[in-house]
C-alpha cells in the first residue's frame, strides 16, 4: 500500500497514531504517485475520491484524511469502505431520484482543495525554471570554456608547425653534408627544443582539461 511505502513517507505517510493518512506535498504526490494509481494527475479528483468513499479532512493546516475503516496495521477493516450513495428519493408520482445537493462544508472543501493544488503546480512549475535556468547557466560555461581551451590548443599547434618549418628550412653551413657546429645555431636549437617542449606540454594539459 503506498502509504505504507517508506520511500514515499516525505510525500504521503500515516499521522502520528495510524488514524489516518497525510499527503505532505500534494504537488509531487499528483505529479509523480497518482498517475500510478490512477488515469489522471488531478489531486482535486483525487479529493474528491476520498470524500465519496467516506474520507474526511480532519485538518486545515495539511492534507490529512481519515476514515473509521483506514487504520495502520488494521488492514482487515478495508473491505468494509464503501462507496457513498447517494441520498434517492422516489416520488409517488413519477418514481423520479432526487439527489441530494452536496453541503457547503464539501463546497468549501473541494474549493480549497482545487485552489491549493493549482498553488502547488504553480510552485512545482516555478522551482523547475529555477533549476534549469541554473543548469542552463552552467552549461554556458562549460561550453565558453571549451570553445576557450580549443582556440589555445590551435594556436599551439601553429606554432608547432611554425618551428617544425623552420627547421626544415634550416640553412646552417654543411661539410660533405655534414652540419656545421656554429655557437648561435647550437642556442637557436636549444630554444627551439625547448619551445616544442612546452608546446607539446601545454597541449598535453588544454587535452587532459578538455576530456574531464
Amino acid at each position: 500500500m503506498l502509504v505504507e511505502d517508506p520511500a514515499t513517507d516525505d510525500v504521503i505517510s500515516w499521522n502520528t497514531d495510524g488514524s489516518g493518512f497525510v499527503v505532505w506535498q500534494p504537488a509531487e504526490f499528483a505529479r509523480d504517485l497518482l498517475p500510478t494509481l490512477f488515469k489522471h494527475s488531478n489531486f482535486s479528483s483525487f479529493v474528491r475520491q476520498l470524500n465519496t468513499y467516506g474520507f474526511r479532512k480532519v485538518a486545515t493546516s495539511r492534507w490529512e484524511f481519515c476514515n473509521e475503516m483506514f487504520r495502520k496495521g488494521e488492514s482487515e477493516l478495508l473491505c468494509k469502505i464503501r462507496r457513498r450513495k447517494a441520498w434517492a428519493n422516489k416520488q409517488q408520482s413519477g418514481g423520479a431520484t432526487q439527489v441530494s445537493p452536496p453541503t457547503p462544508r464539501e463546497c468549501v472543501e473541494e474549493q480549497r482543495s482545487s485552489s491549493t493544488c493549482s498553488s502547488s503546480g504553480f510552485n512545482s512549475l516555478v522551482d523547475e525554471n529555477k533549476r534549469l535556468k541554473k543548469e542552463n547557466g552552467v552549461l554556458k560555461w562549460e561550453l565558453t570554456s571549451m570553445k576557450r581551451k580549443c582556440r589555445e590548443l590551435l594556436e599551439l599547434v601553429a606554432n608547432y608547425a611554425q618551428l617544425e618549418k623552420e627547421k626544415d628550412e634550416d640553412h646552417s653551413p654543411k661539410l660533405f653534408g655534414v652540419k656545421l657546429e656554429i655557437q648561435g645555431d647550437r642556442e637557436r636549437d636549444k630554444e627551439k627544443k625547448r619551445k616544442r617542449a612546452e608546446i607539446s606540454e601545454s597541449a598535453s594539459v588544454l587535452l587532459s582539461q578538455a576530456c574531464k
